[in-house]
């Protein structure tokens, strides 16, 4: 497999070893993350975040584990930390020779004097359980390491700040933190070293990411002690962080578990798969995650993103064919869309999980079309007709529920059978921003993606129905299909020769009809040529394909608004209501590349023409987060990365665009 590799000229140079970020899960929520040269700049960086209600209720407990060696009488510290003066110190990173990944988890190198010396981190699967392991590879001499862990007890959205008593107890080899009355202990431990009480707070770090965002930017950590030990040639050392007593395995077991896991995804692809498909399988593997229920696992879902989102109805029903499908988790993906079907309410999947652990949100028009489609694809590409057969009465009451209306005004119109949606102050559809009670994209009508996924949906269940000897049934969805079918050439704009986004709403140029057309140009209207079931002729087709290349694509993804129209915003920056103004204005998102390249090789019949739109991610890969694909990118050149460093459905449908084309 092809490393992604840094070495002195990225890693050396704080301004640019600021801005590469890491990330590894633990399969349940958790997650460990930072930047490369190990100073935290967000709120999210750490090296526990624990979930205490998978995959919901997240906490971070260990923001850092600082490094110093000595050896042959020089002192050298191996991190590096940012304060709210603009101090940065020490500057750890001088001695890091290289960083990689070694099958997705990440690798440290540090150069001093003659000695190299190895960090990996890794989480054990199923646990809130991080372990930090030290391996001298080089040395002439000992070497004293001090390892200082910086400590808190905080929802990962907010910041603390110290001054109060974090409950520190000594246990054998480390010590135990019982940050307050009700919060969940946990421990720190490390067998082959000494641990030495020194609790102090440490004040100011500064997270300069969220400088960027318009948000408060600093916090104080709280310093137990610190670990002391001495290392020789070939020795290694770990430190355990867990909210679990009596942890059983040893870093290399845990290391070992990881790589059989990783051998058996990789093996799934392609034999002639490049290295950063292969990095795209791996990363696909950190969404997926158990959820709970009264303590008990409850089946899978998925991460939407990382850092800060849970899992949302929408992303998980999106990304399901990339992140497994496409890879042969079949039993995955049965088990998270059953686990979807439960939450099924008035004929709507939820939008959102809070993070709290709080009741679903039901507040989306789409999550629940694309259950269709994700289940027609299990269907498909497994080869197992048990779970839609299981699942038919569910989707056969959503169909109903649609047609005779359910929340937020989403119902067929019974004169052109079109699916209709929408009220004052939310949002329905994937362009989804708010700010205050401003609905920037408000999207009150009938949608063009919203009717490609309807009449997608009603062929499904025409096909599902006749399968299953439901004949009546099926004859009723064939006969609703044709008529969104007719009805659909009403997104037909002749002027421009695409599609209008939203008909019949709140926006746009008023018609000879009285009905209002929205003609700015957005990337939805893809979907009415990428989902299996077209709604559209070939020779439109063509044209929306080719409107979208031409005004929309971008190397890292499709803009989601065209240059020229009206609020089109090309940069991606500022305070939250600055950035939630701009989301979809513009602003690129690479999981429209999926549908873009699935729409393309419909019209054109060329993959390897398709397939050449990914190659821009390639390198990717190697910016921002290592290995991961952000959620979105400046609408103007040079495409900055931004939101969320890791996004499901950015990875998912790259990756299975990537594989789908594969052998055409």
């Amino acid at each position: 497999m092809t490393q992604i590799k840094l070495g002195r000229g990225d890693c050396g140079i704080f301004e640019r070893a600021v801005e590469y970020e890491w990330l590894i899960t633990n399969g349940i929520g958790g997650f460990a993350s930072s930047t490369v040269c190990e100073t935290n700049t967000r709120r999210y960086h750490g090296l526990l975040v624990a979930a205490f209600e998978p995959p919901a209720v997240r906490i971070l407990l260990v923001a850092k584990l600082d490094i110093t060696v000595r050896y042959r009488g020089q002192e050298y510290p191996l991190f590096c930390n940012e304060f709210a003066d603009g101090t940065v110190a020490p500057k750890g990173y001088v001695h890091l020779e290289s960083f990689h990944l070694d099958n997705g988890l990440p690798v440290w190198r540090y150069a001093v004097a003659d000695a190299l010396i190895e960090k990996r981190i890794v989480m054990k699967p199923g646990q809130n359980t991080t372990y930090v392991n030290i391996q001298v590879l080089r040395a002439s001499d000992e070497l004293i390491v001090e390892l200082t862990p910086l400590c808190t007890y905080r929802d990962y959205h907010s910041h603390s700040h110290g001054g109060w008593n974090l409950g520190l107890r000594e246990i054998l080899h480390g010590f135990e933190v019982n940050a307050f009355s009700g919060a969940c202990a946990y421990q720190l431990s490390c067998e082959q070293a000494t641990f030495i009480p020194d609790p102090v707070w440490y004040w100011n770090f500064k997270h300069r990411s969220e400088t960027a965002r318009g948000l408060d930017d600093s916090e104080d950590l709280f310093r137990p002690g610190h670990f002391t030990l001495s290392l020789g040639e070939g020795e290694q050392a770990a430190v355990v962080i867990s909210d679990e007593v009596g942890i059983a395995e040893d870093f290399t077991t845990v290391q070992q578990q990881l790589r059989e896991q990783q051998l058996t995804v990789l093996q799934s692809l392609p034999t002639d798969a490049p290295g950063w498909i292969k990095q795209l399988a791996l990363a696909a593997g950190q969404f997926i995650v158990d959820r709970y229920q009264g303590g008990l696992p409850a089946g899978k879902t998925v991460i939407a993103g990382y850092p800060w989102f849970a899992d949302w109805g929408r992303d998980t029903m999106i990304a399901l064919p990339g992140l497994t499908l496409a890879l042969g988790r079949f039993d995955i993906a049965a088990s998270i869309l059953r686990t979807f079907a439960v939450h099924v309410s008035d004929g709507m999947l939820p939008n959102r999980f809070p993070d709290n652990g709080a009741e679903p949100e039901y507040n989306t028009v789409d999550a629940t079309l694309w259950y269709f489609h994700a289940i027609d694809q299990y269907t498909q590409i497994s080869g197992d007709i048990t779970l839609s057969e299981e699942l038919y009465p569910v989707l056969a009451d959503i169909i109903d529920w649609h047609r005779r209306g359910t929340r937020y005004g989403i119902k067929a119109d019974l004169n052109d059978g079109l699916l209709a949606a929408g009220e004052d102050g939310v949002q329905l559809t994937w362009m989804d921003a708010k700010v205050g009670n401003w609905v920037v994209t408000p999207r009150i009508g009938k949608c063009v993606e919203i009717n490609a996924l309807w009449y997608n949906a009603l062929k499904i269940m025409a096909g599902f129905a006749g399968q299953f000897g439901h004949t009546l049934q099926a004859r009723d969805y064939q006969t609703a299909a044709i008529q969104v079918k007719d009805s659909f050439q009403r997104f037909w704009n002749p002027d421009r020769n695409c599609l209008y986004d939203v008909i019949d709403g709140t926006e746009g140029d008023q018609g000879a009809d009285g009905n209002h057309y929205d003609n700015r140009l957005r990337p939805n209207q893809i979907f009415a040529v990428s989902l299996p079931h077209s709604p559209l002729p070939t020779e439109q087709q063509k044209s929306v394909v080719d409107s979208c290349s031409h005004e929309l694509l971008t190397s890292f993804g499709l803009r989601s608004l065209a240059r020229g129209e009206l609020g089109y915003v090309p940069y991606y920056q500022g305070n939250p209501a600055q950035r939630d103004s701009a989301y979809h204005q513009g602003t690129v998102w690479a999981w429209l590349l999926g549908p873009f390249m699935d729409a393309h090789f419909r019209v054109y019949q060329d993959a390897e023409k398709a397939r050449s739109f990914l190659e821009p991610l390639c390198t990717h890969l190697a910016d921002a987060c290592i290995g991961q694909v952000s959620e979105i990118f400046d609408a103007a050149p040079p495409f900055a990365p931004r939101g969320c460093f890791a996004q499901a459905w950015s990875v998912s449908e790259i990756l299975r665009a990537w594989l789908n084309l594969h052998e055409r």
